[in-house]
């Protein structure tokens, strides 16, 4: 179901005028690093010639495209997202790729979605944003038909997962955390890290046959141990603090951005760039129908 403006929440308005531009500044960054993922399980799915699969929280679309290009032209992917920016490029390298079979639309699956209608529903590192998980997954397995199969691709652990928790913590160091009326991008990245919670929260939205894989992959989080800099302050757990933080971030930018430059100057480098581990947690599960 597409949403226009009118319907945003406050989350929704805070992706697309906050982070969407940030994300959009470093797309070589992000896209490339949660594809790794992505990438390490796709080929085990169950996806089949002829399927349709919903792509929750698709970003750039990158995920839809390859999901449209197993289910074949008999197949139909349907990707949404909240953000605007991220749409129009999903729908550019889509047309780019020559794909009829998949379309991009504006919705947030907290609100709506399309029921008993897709075969399949995959969602990449955007599930741990939801602020009412339970009833957003409710609404993903609605929308799949009777015995159709869902998987989402969460963070593990903040301890596991330094690529994102190493700069934060480094922040934290000459920043206070942020307030409680924080503007936030949601429960936050590693909200869905522990299985057990994460179990439950699947029973009560109505699944089975609940499954969880590890997969732990380096990513590249910059060219350059400034561009790493920039980015941890732009983008995620680290970015949040220092953006909260207004006027005293920029007094003590300084201290910061030597501890950080010392830590990603230690981390494995190549001819790319700098590369960090992470670990996410696949989870597969069923609709009994």
């Amino acid at each position: 179901m597409s949403l226009d403006e009118s319907t945003d929440t406050e989350f929704v308005r805070f992706w697309n005028e906050v982070l969407g531009p940030k994300f959009t500044k470093y797309r070589h960054i992000l896209q490339g690093g949660l594809s790794r993922h992505s990438a390490a399980v796709i080929p085990e799915l169950p996806l089949e010639t002829g399927m349709s699969v919903l792509d929750v929280g698709c970003g750039w679309g990158d995920l839809s495209i390859q999901v449209a290009e197993i289910v074949g032209p008999d197949g139909r992917v349907l990707g949404m997202d909240c953000v605007d920016a991220f749409l129009e490029e999903a729908r550019k390298d889509a047309h780019a790729a020559g794909l009829t079979n998949v379309t991009f639309e504006r919705g947030d699956a907290e609100i709506a979605l399309p029921e008993n209608a897709f075969d399949y529903v995959v969602s990449r590192f955007g599930t741990m944003f939801f602020a009412n998980p339970v009833a957003a997954l409710r609404r993903m397995r609605l929308a799949l038909k009777p015995g159709g199969q869902m998987t989402h691709i969460v963070w593990r652990r903040r301890e596991d997962n330094p690529a994102w928790q190493a700069a934060k913590d480094i922040a934290l160091r000459h920043l206070p955390e942020p307030g409680a009326d924080a503007d936030t991008c949601g429960p936050g990245p590693f909200s869905m890290g522990n299985p057990e919670i994460v179990g439950s929260m699947m029973k009560s939205a109505g699944y089975e046959d609940t499954t969880f894989t590890r997969v732990d992959e380096k990513i590249m989080v910059g060219t350059t141990p400034d561009e790493c800099i920039e980015f941890a302050l732009a983008i995620g757990p680290a970015g949040e603090v220092y953006r909260e933080a207004g006027d005293l971030a920029e007094e003590k930018r300084p201290g910061i951005v030597a501890d950080m430059k010392a830590f990603f100057e230690s981390q494995e480098r190549d001819d790319v760039g700098i590369w960090v581990p992470t670990s996410s947690w696949v989870i597969t599960a069923r609709n009994p129908g």
